[in-house]
Order: structure tokens, then C-alpha cells, then sequence
């Protein structure tokens, strides 16, 4: 939506009436789909589309977005209600989701968690595990997400996925890559279990409601959900604490804050929560830390075909050997 213009007859093709003018705002923040803000005189809705290149295969899936909030709706897992989709692209020239606007706080910075207290964040970590857990919780066949994805061989398949990708995106060879793209493919677990997963959650993926850090209003950015394991979810959450990967998204993140618990502490939580046993985490931190890897590879070839549009893209390939390297002390834990 690089004019920055959103037909009215789309929406009103969905019943939704607009009163006055309606005009489309670029909201900043994050570096995969675009995400923007449409309103009229009294209402809001937020728009988001795939980025202008560096396409991933999967990673820019608008129907997973338009798919799984619809069918969450309900549930113990808070979404934002699906208003609109537009699966081809006939109106902006890419796949297009429109969701209500959930007004709330995001927490994305470390000058946003400056405002919040120490007992604020202890709250805010129970929530985020707490909504983590309920995802997993729901019954994917009841609530029609049964062909979401195929969930036997989910891990093995991550693990052949992001390869592929690093091949896709990588702007040098990295031997520690190679390194731990072997030791995952030899060390994927037998069994696992089968959940709707995210895909990339951590607290700035989240609004939460003015004033009550504990409460999470809305989960967004789904464009990387799927059903697979559970595991994989917890291990990504704990593996972006790493304070490396303010470089990734080219902010002082709040989640890479040491306010938050460390990754071990977090992941404990969640096991206490879940109920789940975090069989072979040494595997799923590696893979997490592998697929961060890859991210940011992707971020610096993006900006190498000149889609960099706060400058500071370039500097997220320092971060891949970081985290490649992390993946591998992840198996001599």
C-alpha cells in the first residue's frame, strides 16, 4: 500500500459503512508485514499486507493471519476481530487483512517498559506465559483449524524450512550455519506434540490494555502461525531475550530488557503453566536461535535490495553469526 490509499467500496463491499473521509496512516514499528492504521471520522481498523520484497515463501501468509484470528475468536486467547480480506490482491496489489482496532499499549521499546513498575512487569510475564499456554490449550479441531497445517514431522520440516531459507537470503557463507544446520537435522526429536503456534511471540506482538500491564487486549502478527509444536513457540520467545537482538530489530527492544526473567526462568513458567515437559530443549533453543539467525540474514538482504526504511537494516547481519554461534553452545548445554 505504498499510496497509502484503501478503496471505500472494499470495505463497505464487507458491510462496513465509513462516515466521512477515510484516510490510512503508516504505523512504524517491526520489519515484516507492513502494518497500517485506516480510520474514518469515528472508526478504526488496522490493514496489513506483505512487505514490498524479500518475500519468505510462508513467512508473509496473509490467509494464516485472515484464518487464525477468525477462528480464535471465543477462545481464552485474546485477537482482534477479522473485519476483511482480500486474498488476491485486487486492491492493493498484494493479499490485504483488515482487523478492528484494539486500542492499548504496546510495549516495544525500553523507554516504553521505563514506564512500567517492577511489579508491572512480573504481571505482564505471568500474562504472556499465561496467553502462550491458552494458545496451545485450544483444541484446534474444535475450533476448525484441523487442515492448518500438518503437524507430524512439524520440526523436522522447521529445520529443512529454514535451511532452504538461509540459502535464499544469506549475503556470505557462514561456516557456524552450516555447523548448526547439521546438528539440528541430526538431532530432531522423534515425537512431539501438536498445538496452534504463533510463530513469533514475545510482548511487543502483543496489546495490552491501558493501564493494566497484566492484561494482553489483543495477540497480533499471525502471519507465522500454524499448528506444530508447542515447544518451538516457548524456545523462540526465550531465545529473543538475547540481548543481541536489538540488532534483529534495530531498537533497544524492551523484551531483550534484563527486567524480564531470563530465558531459563521463563521457560520453567511456561512448564508450570502448560503442563508441558520441555523434552529435548536443548534442540528447540538451537533451532530457535537458527531461525533468528536466518531472520536476520533475511532483514540485511532486504535491505540490500533498498527496502531499508529506517537505515538501520544493514546492521542486523551482524547479528546472524551471534546467534548462529548461540545455537550451537545451545547443545553443549
Amino acid at each position: 500500500m505504498a499510496s497509502a490509499r484503501l478503496p471505500e467500496t472494499f470495505l463497505r463491499d464487507y458491510g462496513i459503512d465509513i462516515t466521512g473521509k477515510l484516510c490510512v496512516d503508516r504505523i512504524a514499528g517491526g520489519r515484516s508485514n507492513l502494518t497500517y492504521r485506516a480510520h474514518d471520522d469515528t472508526t478504526s481498523w488496522i490493514v496489513r499486507r506483505p512487505p514490498v520484497s524479500g518475500l519468505t515463501p510462508s513467512a508473509h501468509d496473509m490467509a494464516r493471519e485472515w484464518t487464525v484470528t477468525r477462528a480464535l475468536a471465543g477462545t481464552d486467547v485474546p485477537v482482534a476481530t477479522a473485519v476483511a480480506f482480500d486474498a488476491d490482491g485486487a486492491t492493493l496489489g498484494a493479499p490485504m487483512t483488515v482487523v478492528e482496532f484494539v486500542p492499548g499499549q504496546v510495549v516495544r521499546t525500553r523507554t516504553d517498559l521505563d514506564a512500567l513498575t517492577d511489579d508491572d512487569i512480573a504481571a505482564n510475564t505471568s500474562e504472556l506465559v499465561r496467553v502462550l499456554a491458552a494458545l496451545h490449550a485450544v483444541d484446534h479441531h474444535e475450533v476448525g483449524l484441523a487442515d492448518f497445517g500438518r503437524p507430524d514431522g512439524f520440526t523436522a520440516r522447521q529445520v529443512a524450512t529454514w535451511g532452504r531459507q538461509w540459502h535464499r537470503v544469506k549475503t556470505r557463507d557462514l561456516n557456524d550455519i552450516d555447523r548448526l544446520h547439521r546438528a539440528l537435522t541430526d538431532a530432531v526429536p522423534t515425537h512431539c506434540a501438536a498445538a496452534i503456534v504463533h510463530g513469533d511471540y514475545r510482548v511487543d506482538n502483543t496489546i495490552l490494555t491501558h493501564g493494566e500491564p497484566g492484561t494482553v487486549a489483543a495477540l497480533v502478527d499471525w502471519e507465522m502461525s500454524t499448528l506444530g509444536d508447542p515447544l518451538t513457540d516457548i524456545a523462540l520467545m526465550c531465545a529473543y531475550r538475547q540481548p543481541m537482538f536489538d540488532t534483529v530489530l534495530g531498537v533497544d527492544a524492551a523484551w531483550t530488557s534484563p527486567r524480564y526473567p531470563d530465558a531459563d526462568d521463563l521457560a520453567q513458567h511456561y512448564a508450570a503453566v502448560s503442563g508441558r515437559d520441555l523434552a529435548h530443549w536443548n534442540f528447540y533453543r538451537a533451532l530457535a536461535d537458527f531461525k533468528i539467525a536466518v531472520i536476520a540474514e533475511g532483514i540485511a538482504h532486504r535491505a540490500a535490495t533498498s527496502d531499508d526504511t529506517d537505515g538501520t537494516a544493514a546492521a542486523a547481519a551482524h547479528a546472524t553469526a551471534e546467534f548462529a554461534a548461540a545455537g550451537l553452545r545451545a547443545f553443549s548445554r
